[in-house]
Order: C-alpha cells, then sequence, then structure tokens
C-alpha cells in the first residue's frame, strides 16, 4: 500500500483536518506527523496544549494509521526518513510565507517520484468558530502569562518587539518571513515606557501614570496571544511597586524589568550627559524581594535591568549588582549599554556566565544595533529587546507624508509610500 504524510500543527481538529485525513485514505496509509513544540513556536502556532496531549490528539483521528514526530518546519528529515508516495495539504500553503514549506515539499518529493497532494481548505462558520476559541484561550491570562518562561526552554533566543497599540501589537502578532528555507516570527512584546509616552505625546520621565499605561496593555491584550514583557521603569516607591506586580500579574503579563535607579527618570541613552542616580543594591534588592513575595504564580518574572555600564560605574559594579539582585529573587537581569559597539555587553555576558549558567540575560541592542542574535546566543545571552523600532520608523513616515499633503496641497504624491487600507484592515480579525 503506498503511504500518505500530513503534519499537524494544531490544538484542535475540525471538519478541514478530518477532510485532509479521508483525501488521504483515498490514495494509501495516511501518516500524521505532529509538529514540535519549538517548530511549532517559528510556525506562529503557539502549543496550548502539551505535546504528548497533541500527540493523543491526533492518534484518535479515525483514519490515521500512525502518528510520528516532525522536528523541523521544513520536511526534509521526515521525508528522508519516511519516502511517503505523497504529501497531503490544505491549499493555504501556495501564497503567503507557507510558500517556502511547499516548495520545499515539492522539490523533495520530486527527488523520486513522490506527488504533492492539495485539498482545498474547508473555510466555513463551523471551522472559523473553532479556530477563534483556540485563540481566545491563548489570550486569556492564564495562558499567556505562562508563555515567556516556556519559550525560554525552547528557544535558542526570545525575540520580542515593541509595541504601543493594538495596531503595532498586531504587526508584532502576525509578521511572519521566510528566509533561507525557514520561517521566523517575534515570539513576545515589549510595553516600552519611553514608545508607551511618545505615543500619548508626553515626555519620557515616568509622567504617563499606571491606569493609563495598563490601558495599552488591555488594548494590545484584546487582539493578541503572544507574552508581554512590561517596562516598568524604576518601579517607584516599593511600596507602590507591589501594587504594579499583583496587577501584572493578574492582567496576564509575564514579566516586568524594573531600572535600578532613583529620582526623576532620564533615558539611559543620555547616559552621563544629564543628571542620573543610581539605587543602592540595598534598596534595589529589598523592592525585588518585596515583588516577589507579593506574587502569586510561579510563572510571573521580575527582571532587573542593571544601569552600571550605561553610568559609567564599571563591570565590576555591574557583576556585582547582577548577583545581588538574583540573590534578592530576580528571575532575570537585564545588561544594558550606550556604545556603539557591544563589546562591554559581550564580556560582562561572558563574565556572568562562569559563575551563572541558568539566570536568563535580556539584552537592547538600540545603540549597538550591528550585533546579530547568533553572536548574543553564543554569549548567553536569552532574550533579545528591539525597544523602540517601531515608534522610529513610524514617525519619519508620518511627518513626511504630513509635509507632502502641505506641499502639494493633496495626498497623490503621498500615495506610493501608503500601505492600501484594506491590507490594514485583513489583519484585523472579526469576531
Amino acid at each position: 500500500m503506498k503511504t500518505v504524510y500530513t503534519c499537524f500543527c494544531t490544538d484542535v481538529i475540525h471538519e478541514g483536518h478530518l477532510n485532509i485525513i479521508r483525501e488521504g485514505m483515498k490514495h494509501g496509509k495516511v501518516i500524521a506527523g505532529v509538529l514540535g513544540d519549538e517548530a511549532m513556536i517559528r510556525f506562529n502556532r503557539f502549543p496550548a496544549m502539551e505535546f504528548e496531549e497533541r500527540m493523543e490528539l491526533i492518534r484518535g483521528i479515525e483514519g490515521v494509521s500512525e502518528v510520528v514526530v516532525q522536528d523541523e518546519i521544513m520536511y526534509d528529515r521526515i521525508i528522508e526518513k519516511l519516502h511517503p508516495d505523497y504529501v497531503i495539504h490544505g491549499d493555504n500553503w501556495i501564497d503567503g510565507p507557507m510558500r517556502a514549506i511547499r516548495d520545499n515539499v515539492k522539490q523533495l518529493l520530486e527527488g523520486y517520484g513522490g506527488q504533492v497532494i492539495e485539498v482545498p481548505c474547508t473555510y466555513n462558520e463551523n471551522t472559523r468558530r473553532v479556530e477563534m476559541r483556540a485563540r481566545e484561550r491563548l489570550r486569556m491570562p492564564e495562558y499567556r502569562r505562562k508563555r515567556l518562561k516556556r519559550l525560554l526552554k525552547l528557544c535558542p533566543i526570545v525575540k520580542v518587539l515593541e509595541v504601543h497599540s493594538g495596531l503595532t501589537g498586531l504587526i508584532a502578532e502576525k509578521t511572519i518571513v521566510s528566509s533561507d528555507g525557514a520561517l521566523d516570527q517575534f515570539d513576545a512584546m515589549w510595553i516600552s515606557s519611553l514608545c508607551d509616552s511618545t505615543a500619548k505625546g508626553k515626555p519620557d520621565i515616568e509622567l504617563v501614570d499606571a491606569s493609563s499605561r495598563f490601558r495599552t496593555i488591555d488594548d494590545v491584550m484584546e487582539v493578541t496571544t503572544k507574552p508581554i514583557i512590561f517596562d516598568g521603569d524604576t518601579g517607584g516607591l516599593t511600596e507602590h511597586f507591589v501594587y504594579t506586580v499583583r496587577s501584572l500579574e493578574r492582567m496576564g503579563v509575564s514579566a516586568v524589568i524594573i531600572e535600578d535607579k532613583v529620582g526623576l527618570k532620564k533615558n539611559s541613552l543620555f547616559g552621563t550627559e544629564v543628571v542620573q542616580e543610581q539605587d543602592s543594591i540595598e534598596h534595589f534588592c529589598e523592592k525585588i524581594a518585596a515583588g516577589k513575595q507579593i506574587q502569586l504564580t510561579d510563572e510571573f518574572m521580575i527582571i532587573a535591568r542593571i544601569e552600571s555600564l550605561i553610568l559609567d560605574q564599571g563591570m565590576e559594579d555591574a557583576l556585582k549588582r547582577a548577583r545581588a539582585y538574583v540573590a534578592a529573587g530576580a528571575d532575570g537581569i537585564m545588561i544594558h549599554s550606550r556604545k556603539k559597539e557591544p563589546d562591554e555587553i559581550l564580556r560582562f555576558c561572558d563574565v556572568y556566565r562562569e559563575r551563572d549558567g541558568d539566570t536568563p540575560i535580556v539584552v537592547v541592542p538600540s545603540s549597538f544595533n550591528s550585533v546579530t542574535e547568533a553572536e548574543l546566543i553564543k554569549h548567553g545571552v536569552n532574550i533579545v529587546i528591539y525597544a523602540n523600532q517601531l515608534t522610529r520608523s513610524a514617525f519619519p513616515a508620518m511627518e513626511q507624508t504630513a509635509k507632502d499633503i502641505l506641499t502639494y496641497h493633496r495626498s497623490l504624491e503621498a500615495d506610493s509610500r501608503l500601505l492600501p487600507i484594506k491590507e490594514i484592515i485583513t489583519l484585523i480579525d472579526e469576531l
């Protein structure tokens, strides 16, 4: 009997999946692959179920003769192992980023005479409702909050993009690229104090109050599923910080990052050009410990941001603080620099990793932006935050459009740079 292979990357089964199995059975014995968790994440399908549960889900489908594990998005290894006569898939991979997967499969099968079977995707009210419920579950606080810790276990580096509105949240959520025969996307979102303030036309001095910033989180959470890291600035008074922790945890935020400075906030990239005072190790440790004591779950993370390199206090001071903050309960450390080259950041990581190989290290390569994610991984970095790029790219584009309209007294000259409103609307899911 000939063999038919298909791969599932889902937590739910609807009639579209069953239709693929039924069609496959017409051609031979159906072998179903289950995409591994790490590959699922790269495929923009964060698993809401444990891997073994997903295996059992597929085993329970009538018509599936065998269930196997597919550890990679591309089919090279699984096709080499199984040598199927057919690979069956919905026709939704003909266009968009998934086309890279289709091209990969076709090339592999053509090497020995195998064939691709493409089944028209089943789009109806029932399938739409099932998929919507699956997405809604990932938006729930109890599912979203724990995702960052899971990502840290599954990914060589967690890629985080700044968002400051529902629309920018959708960009972080839905942007997928195909390059070098693989798919890639962002893993999480960063609610930046700087960008949140800028979007509201306010200075970045902790002027925007917690209630307003929490509304931004609500706007983002309502339309996305990915985990959120919140920029907590200094954390404020310890007595206030504990309430922030409790509120963020209840909302489903995965982590808060607080910096070891006191007084009126000034952006770190100004360095010593403006007066900035670093907190004492003892006081900042007390703030961390108070936050950890008040939280209710093991899923929420408090990450300590160290400003020693920004304020020219030296490498030893930064390392001393990192060790003290972790001892006080910090779940991770963020090391920051305003230099154009990543050398001091990488040196910090190397020295810190000599004693501590487990605590997550976070970096924000805004100024030292030539460093690649592959380089950061080699030096033990776990999370990279692209902290303000969407805001910085939007402002000049909008300003130029405004200038063109004033200059030409019409919008035609700007039109070639504008995204059709229909394409923007397609980002937004309807209930």
